[in-house]
C-alpha cells in the first residue's frame, strides 16, 4: 500500500508518501508545499493542485490520507483550507485513489499515544517510528508523515 499523506494548509502544506513494506514502513517522500503569501487566493490553490496532481503522478499512491480540518477561530483561515482539502480529494478521486480523512487527535493517539500530544511530541515520535525521517523539518512536513503513518497502522 502507498500513501500520499497532506497536512493541508494554503500558506504551506506537508506532504509524504509512504509505503508499507514487508517489514516497515517506508518513507519515500517528504516536504512542505509553500505558496507565495502575497498572492491571490485562487492563485496559491493552484500552486497546490499542480503540486498534488504532480505527487500523484510521480508516486502513484493507491491513498490519499488527508487530516480534517482542526476547527479555527479564523473563518477565512479554515474556509481557505477547506478548500485545499477539496481539491486533494477531487484530484486523489480522479486518480484512482481511495480516501482517509484522519481527525488531529485520532493521529496523535496513533502516533504518541496520547490524543493532546503537543508538536514537539508527534515530531519526537515520527523520527523513533521513521528513522529516515528528516531531523530539520517544517512542522507541516512532520504533519504529514504522522498522517501517513497512521494510515498504514490502521491498514495493516
Amino acid at each position: 500500500m502507498r500513501v500520499l499523506a497532506i497536512d493541508p494548509g494554503y500558506d504551506r502544506f506537508g506532504v509524504a508518501v509512504l509505503e508499507h513494506g514487508a517489514e516497515r514502513e517506508t518513507l519515500l517522500h517528504s516536504g512542505c508545499v509553500l505558496t507565495d503569501k502575497q498572492a491571490n487566493l485562487p492563485d496559491r490553490l493552484q500552486v497546490v493542485g499542480e503540486a498534488v496532481e504532480e505527487l500523484i503522478a510521480t508516486h502513484q499512491p493507491d491513498t490519499l490520507a488527508i487530516e480534517t480540518l482542526f476547527f479555527n477561530k479564523n473563518q477565512k483561515t479554515a474556509l481557505g483550507v477547506a478548500q485545499v482539502r477539496g481539491i486533494c480529494i477531487y484530484l486523489a478521486k480522479h486518480a484512482g485513489c481511495q480516501v482517509v480523512e484522519l481527525s488531529p487527535q485520532e493521529i496523535k493517539i496513533a502516533v504518541t499515544g496520547y490524543g493532546k500530544s503537543d508538536k514537539r511530541a508527534v515530531i519526537d515520535m515520527v523520527c523513533r517510528l521513521l528513522p529516515d525521517a528528516p531531523t530539520d523539518a517544517l512542522d507541516d512536513e512532520y504533519d504529514a508523515i504522522a498522517v501517513g503513518i497512521t494510515t498504514l497502522a490502521h491498514h495493516r
